[in-house]
Order: C-alpha cells, then structure tokens, then sequence
C-alpha cells in the first residue's frame, strides 16, 4: 500500500491516487517549473481510515466527526512523518486537500475542501491531513459535488504537503480571460503576502490584463488586507493602509505571462495559475487547474477571425442538443444551405459544446447581410441583435462586399422558385381562402415524409415549409406596418390589434389545455384520477391531439408530451387552482379579442379618409398574423412522427442486445443506429456523460468569437444604474410579484405573478394564461414569447439582459410593456400598483 509519494514521482495518470491537485503539482514538477518541494498523502491513506460507502449514508455533519475523532493509524503517521523530515527541519508548509473529484476540465472544487497555511511540526502537519480528509465532507463540498453529479462514494481524498513560500507578493493568474473568454489574454490578480487573501477574495487586489506582448490594462487595488506567516505556525491578517502603487513591477507582469503561457502549452488549454514570488525576487508556482466556465472553442482550421451565432439559443434552448437533434439540425441545414446559397457542405453549420451554432463572418462582412440580419434577429432575437451590430467597426469583420446585386438575384431565384409573390397576392386578395390552404399543408407534408427515409424526409419537407407559408404571415404583418405609417398611432396601440388573434396554433393548443382542465374539474372520477397519479380517458385525448409538443421540442432526441405527460399533468393541476372568473385565460383570450376590434375601430376613426385602409389592413392581420406559429408547428409535428420511426429502430437494436434501452438511440446518429453490428452502448454511455456535463453549464454565448471572446461580456462603459431595460414586447404596465422559473416542467405560477425566464418556447406558454407579466433575458419585438403574451394581453419586456439573475422570486417589479423597462427593488424609482392596461 502506498501512503505517500513525492511530487517528481506524480504524474497526470495518477488521478485517483494522487487526486487533481496533487496530479497537476506532479506534472508541473517533471515540466521543470518551479514548483515549492513536497509530496502527497495518497488516497489510499484516506481509505484506511474512511468508509466512503458509509459517509455518504450518513449526514456531512457526522461524516466530519467520524473523520475527526478516527485516530491517524501509526502506519500512516510514520509515512507523513518522514517525507515530512525530508523537506527540513521543522520546515513551514502548506496542507492542501486533493480530491479524486477536483481540479477537473469541468469541475474545479476550487475552494471546496480545506488549506491550511503554515503548518510547522510534525504532530501538527498530521493532523493538518486528518482535517483535509473531513474537509471533503463540508456542507459546501457535498453541494459541489450534487450539483455537478459526482458521486459520493466514489470520491477519496488525496492530501498535499508542500514547502511554504514565504509571499512578498502572490496571487492568481488566468491565461484566458474568464469574463470575456478572450483566449489570448493573460489576467494577473496580486496583491501582497500570501496569496490566500486574492484567493478568497478578502482583499481589493491589483488587477492586470497582459494582450500579446502589450499590458492592455491596470486596475490597482487598495490592498489594505495582508495575510502574513506567523514564526511559529499558522497566519495573521494584518489591516494595513491603503497602498497607492502596483505591488507588481511590468517586468514581473510580463514574466508571469511569459511563464503561464508555458504551462498553459504544457496542458494544452488555458490554466488557473496561483502564483508567489518571495522576497528574493524568485517566482513559485504552487497550483494550476483548467479554467473551467470557458465555453469552447469550435474548430478553426484557417486561424483567421470568425463570429459564431448561437441558433439553439437563440431558439429559447440552454440546455445541450441530444446527438439525433443535432443529426436531424445537420439534414436540415444540408437542404437549407443548398436552397440558399447552393452549397450543401458550407461550414457556415457549426456544432460546438452540444449546441448548434452558424458562422456568421460573411454575413458581417456583406453590407446586405448586416442589415437583412440584424433587423431580422431585431424582432426575433433583440439581443443577438444588439451584439452582432456590436461587430460592425471591429476591423476583423468589415465590410468586404457592399453590392446589393448578389443578395437580391439570390432573393428573387428563391421567391420565383417558391412562388412567394402569388401566395401574398392570394392571401391579400382572399385571406380566409389562404389560411385554410395553409392549414392543408400539414396532410400533404405527413403523406410525403411516409414515402421516404428520415433523412430524406428532413431535407425535403422541412426547410420548405417556409417559404411555402411566412408570405402568408408576414402579409399580416405588413398591413401592420402600413397602418402605422398612414395614421399617427400611441405607444402599444398597434401591438393591441394583435391581441387573441385566431388561427394561432400555439393559442389553440394552450386553449385546448385549459379545457381539458375544466372538463376534469366537472367530472369527479376524472378529477380523481388525476389526484391519485392515474390518466384520465380527457387526458389521453388531449394527447392524442397534442402529444407531439414538447418543452424544447426542436431537438427530437427529447420526449414528447405523449411520451411523459409529466408537464402537461403540472399545468392541469395548477389550472385546477384558480378560482373565480376573472383571470380564466377563455375569458381574458375573449377580452383581448375585443379590444383588437375596438382599437381597429378607434384607429379607422382617426384616419379619417384613410379609414377604408386602416380596416382594410388591420382586417387581414387579424386573419393572417396569427400563421405566424404554423411553421414551426408543422415542423414539430413532422419530428413528432420521425421520433416515433427512430424509436422503433431502438427497439430493434435493445432486442438485438446492442442498446440497453430504447431511449439511448437518441444518443446516436443516423448512420450509427443502423449501422450492422458492434456494441453501440459503450459509444451512448460516452455521449450520455458529456451530454449530462452539458446540462450543468450557467452560461452559453449569444456571439461567440473564435479568440474565444463574448462580444456580450466585453465592458463598454459604465453600466446603467437603476431600470433594467429590454424590448417592449406587449403593451401594458403591471406591478406584481416576480417567479423566476429556469424550466417549465413542474413550474407553479400564482395568478397574477410575473414570469421571469431565460426563454421560452411553446412548452412554457400555458404558464402565460396565469401568468400577470412576462420579463425574458431573450426574444425580440416578435420572437415566440412576445407574440403569445401579446395575444394574451400581458404585458412583456423581453431581451432584458441578466434578468433572472438581478430579479429573484419574491421581488415586487413593475414591468412596462410600452417602454421596455423594467422596475426593480434595486431601481431607485418609487412605483405604484398597476393593472395591464393597453
């Protein structure tokens, strides 16, 4: 058994001996960097003196306590001991804990277990290791370890012992940029003493970003707190006054950026360095993990600069896309690219971290493709929009074609191959005769995807669906636009002819939810049923009508509705509370409806002769509008049919004993599940675990650049104090109190409370028919969630930058659907009670 093991015999295999730190400290040691004399106390130490199994069945309270009353067995204390004399005599060191589950590429624990500084004497230094090993089971450490789905027992301790550095100046370095993601700068944060003050964040250090060869940035801190080695073990915090100069010289900036430059080549990916220089001048290296919140980088053979647009995102999904989703998204942006550009095999498609993204660099660089973009991301997406405008005067993407010809040959190839000018002209001229067209399509689409295989029902039946039906909407929309621009018109006026508007599918189906509650409420069986876990006869009728919906149904590797009715049940039930009349969405749905007709007559009125017009218009955005959900829609239900065909062929492979479960096909592609033999499960256990590491990341770019920067998180000036400010969205102001829901699933909103989400797509819009006010950190004037909250009278605010962050459940805001702000208890604005208004 192996109890300790000096740093130049670890290297980075020995993880579950050694654990992350210990195992980085080896291979920086064998590197040659200069890195402090010491050794570690194995795993297997820990081990013998620890029942994982039994720990993790216990609370972390009592975990510690048996840790720390289990005496050190004397094998164990003999082995410490001795590496121990081998640094020197009495010699002050550091003990650090090393977990097996530490210091991860995607899990850093970083402060997670316990340091001790100092330490000096043997009886101490041991037991310095035993508090290490109860370190692991720290209330804060128990948490890490749930929320990144790390399994207890399966977690043991390593333990480092290393010479101490007796800190003139110390502190932590990045070789990313962990804000901005940017890859090629170098952050330093030092401060004076050891560096546990920047470390845990008791001290206002300095601050310097190092771009290149150049000191891009200095911020100095005041540095009054030092945290300083004590002669006979142990620290103090020293208060000292506040220290105007920079406690690091340029020269010494530079060589630590020279140096974390080398470690970072060493790893391979960018480092999170903690550093100190002594007071001879001699710079140490005492940890380096992975930075671990970096989203990553897609590949970029050319080396030259590239902007990536997040589509998922974008889309309303944070969450990772299951490998058939993303197969799927790869067959329809095969069609699509050969549609629009005529080239099936554009890089333009990008796959990155799970998600799906596109290359947005020749967009920027085209006059056209900025402005076509923008303005159409501006009413689907205002805060993509707002960053790729951001772009405009980076020299990296200037305009290197600014003919319209191009793009406008390309538009009227498409629109006459589409027939674009004679379906507007017919859903003009006859808006009820286009609409019931367009409602036949979903037969036709159904009975063609039937006659080919999955792939060729991707590329020919989905990309065009829109072509064939958005002239039929966006006639709608532009009566819209017209009658704005020929009668004057308030703030939110238009916005109310959009309210219950028909022939909205999304608006049918959250109707047909509200139903199918009132009907189990008039029926006691069914109402039992419910209560008791079963599914009423209503249910699965609804089902039947509905069941292909989903909560980020575009990835079809996810269930649908019909395959766990779990969300559909949650959103009965909370139906099933409201009491009285006022708020049922039937009756709010019938008062919108009635104020879109009042606001048509109100605005016909004031346009005096242009009356004719203005009813003319508003006529057949009432009609027409409301198609704008329908393409998704049919597309939806085309994935619904296509999962039920890649399900059956799981079957088919558990039965032939190459998957464990049906499920696990979503987890290939669709070459894989019909691949001839081999065992695919160990290929599904492989994509499951990144796929499951995907789930825990808090943050995906909107933008993301290919040095690895956010445009979104780079600093342009002094934030805005008081309002958070979005896109007004629907009009209306209301006062309420605030639910920040991250997933719909399970989600209970009272009646009246304002829905605060990162997106939405239609699996949350059934919260909408409670719902007082809708707050989104996404969206445009006319992304899913705004069109929804228009019709149903509530008012929105969307593209509202760290929203559920700034805003927490319980806050009293007030949400104005006119303006686009957003008042907040941190907003110095008094507010009153308010009612959406129009």
């Amino acid at each position: 058994m192996t109890l300790t093991i000096g740093f130049k015999s670890i290297d980075g295999t020995m993880l579950a001996t050694v654990g992350g730190k210990a195992a980085n400290l080896g291979e920086l040691t064998r590197a040659g960097f200069p890195v402090p004399q010491g050794f570690c106390v194995t795993t297997e130490a820990y081990r013998a003196v620890a029942q994982a199994d039994e720990l993790a069945s216990t609370t972390p309270e009592n975990a510690r306590r048996t840790l720390l009353e289990t005496a050190v067995p004397q094998e164990i204390r003999d082995a410490v001991v001795a590496e121990y004399r081998n640094l020197g005599d009495r010699v002050p060191v550091a003990v650090r804990s090393s977990a097996t589950a530490e210091d991860l590429p995607f899990a850093s624990f970083a402060g997670q277990q316990d340091t001790f500084l100092n330490v000096v004497g043997e009886d101490e230094v041991v037991d310095a290791v035993r508090r290490c090993w109860a370190s692991l089971w720290t209330d804060r450490a128990v948490s890490y370890r749930d929320t990144n789905g790390i399994d207890h027992t399966t977690t043991y301790l390593a333990v480092v012992v290393q010479r101490m550095v007796q800190s003139a100046v110390s502190g932590v370095m990045f070789t990313a940029n962990p804000v901005t993601g940017t890859r090629d700068q170098i952050v330093i944060d030092a401060s004076p003493g050891l560096g546990e003050a920047v470390v845990s964040g008791a001290v206002n250090p300095d601050h310097f970003v190092v771009s290149g060869s150049e000191i891009a940035e200095k911020r100095l801190g005041d540095k009054k707190l030092v945290i300083r080695s004590l002669p006979g073990g142990g620290t103090e915090h020293v208060e000292v006054g506040e220290s105007a100069g920079q406690c690091l010289t340029d020269g010494q900036i530079h060589g630590l950026a020279v140096l974390g430059r080398k470690v970072q080549r060493r790893y391979g990916s960018p480092q999170d360095i903690e550093w100190a220089i002594d007071d001879d001048g001699e710079l140490h290296l005492t940890q380096a993990r992975p930075i671990t919140t970096l989203f990553p980088l897609p590949d970029n053979p050319d080396g030259t600069a590239h902007a990536y647009f997040c589509f998922s995102l974008a889309q309303g999904l944070e969450r990772p896309i299951t490998p058939m989703g993303r197969a799927t998204f790869r067959e329809i942006s095969k069609s699509a690219l050969e549609i629009v550009i005529g080239d099936p095999r554009s890089k333009s498609y990008v796959e990155n971290g799970e998600r799906i993204f596109f290359d947005v660099t020749k967009v920027l660089q085209s006059k056209v493709g900025r402005e076509f973009v923008t303005r159409l991301l501006g009413v689907m997406e205002a805060r993509s929009s707002e960053v790729l405008r951001g772009l405009f005067d980076d020299p990296r993407f200037a305009i290197r074609n600014s003919s319209p010809t191009p793009a406008l040959k390309r538009v009227l190839r498409l629109a006459r191959r589409f027939r674009v000018p004679v379906t507007a002209m017919k859903a003009l001229a006859n808006p009820e005769k286009a609409v019931r067209e367009a409602l036949r399509l979903e037969r036709q689409i159904l009975e063609k995807s039937a006659t080919l295989s999955i792939e060729q029902a991707l590329q020919q039946c989905v990309v065009p669906v829109l072509p064939r039906l958005a002239p039929t909407a966006l006639v709608g929309f532009a009566m819209l636009g017209l009658v704005g621009k020929v009668v004057r018109t308030g703030p939110g006026e238009l916005q109310t002819v959009l309210r219950g508007l028909p022939n909205n599918v999304t608006t049918q189906m959250d109707m047909a939810m509200w139903d199918l509650a009132q009907e189990i409420r008039r029926d006691p069986v069914a109402l039992r049923q419910l209560q008791d876990g079963e599914r009423p006869a209503a249910l699965d009728r609804f089902l039947a009508r509905w069941g292909h919906r989903a909560v980020a149904e575009i990835d079809l590797g996810l269930p649908r509705w019909s395959d766990d009715p779990a969300h559909v049940i949650g959103v009965i039930k909370n139906f099933l509370r409201l009491e009285g009349d006022q708020g049922h969405p039937d009756a709010v749905f019938a008062r919108g409806a009635a104020e879109a007709e009042a606001m048509i007559d109100t605005l016909a009125r004031r346009a005096r002769g242009w009356g004719w017009f203005v009813r003319f218009a508003l006529r057949r955005t009432r009609v027409l509008a409301g198609l704008r959900e329908y393409p998704k829609y049919l597309i939806i239900t085309l994935f619904g049919v296509l999962r039920k065909r890649v399900a059956a062929i799981g079957a088919e492979l558990v039965a032939a004993g190459r998957l464990d479960v049906a499920d696990d096909v979503f987890f290939l592609n669709f070459e894989e599940m019909r691949s001839a033999q081999g065992d695919l499960r160990p290929t599904v256990a492989g994509r499951r675990e990144v796929y499951d590491r995907e789930m825990r990341r808090r943050h995906i770019p909107r933008v993301l650049l290919s040095d690895g920067t956010e445009p979104e998180a780079v600093h342009h000036g002094a934030p805005a104090e008081g309002d958070l400010v979005g896109t007004p969205a629907s009009a209306g102001t209301i006062t309420g109190i605030a639910r920040v829901v991250m997933d719909p699933v399970g989600a209970h909103l009272e009646p009246g409370e304002i829905l605060v989400a990162p997106s939405t797509d239609p699996g949350w819009t059934p919260l909408f028919l409670t719902a007082g006010g809708l707050v989104m950190e996404m969206g445009g004037a006319n992304s899913h969630g705004a069109v929804v909250a228009r019709e149903y009278g509530i008012p929105a605010v969307v593209g509202v930058r760290e929203a559920v962050t700034r805003i927490r459940t319980g806050d009293r805001i007030t949400v104005d659907g006119s303006t686009g702000a957003v008042i907040t208890p941190e907003s110095p604005v008094e507010v009153s009670e308010g009612r959406p208004d129009a």
